[in-house]
């Protein structure tokens, strides 16, 4: 089983920005509950990073991340309009 990192400062700005965490991302991800996985499209600046997209409340979100051979670093999360659109309307 992997093991999810990330920054605890940026956890406490996404639970008070944005409404969401990264307890809810790992959640979903070991639940393997993700619509979509993707290659960070700019490689260059952003090597061996992935895009999961994940739905909480009806909405779509992107998470960066790195995932190393034990353990899976969350970067962020993005609430996207244009995924929800895709995946929900």
């Amino acid at each position: 089983m992997k093991v999810f990192r990330w920054d605890n400062d940026k956890n406490e700005w996404l639970k008070k920005n944005r409404g969401v965490s990264f307890e809810q991302v790992v959640i979903l991800m070991e639940r393997e509950d993700i619509l979509e996985t993707i290659e960070h499209p700019n490689q260059n600046k952003y090597p061996d990073q992935k895009i999961a997209t994940i739905m909480i409340d009806d909405y779509a979100y992107l998470v960066p991340y790195v995932q190393e051979s034990d353990e899976i670093f969350l970067k962020t999360i993005i609430p996207s309009r244009k995924a929800t659109n895709k995946y929900v309307r």
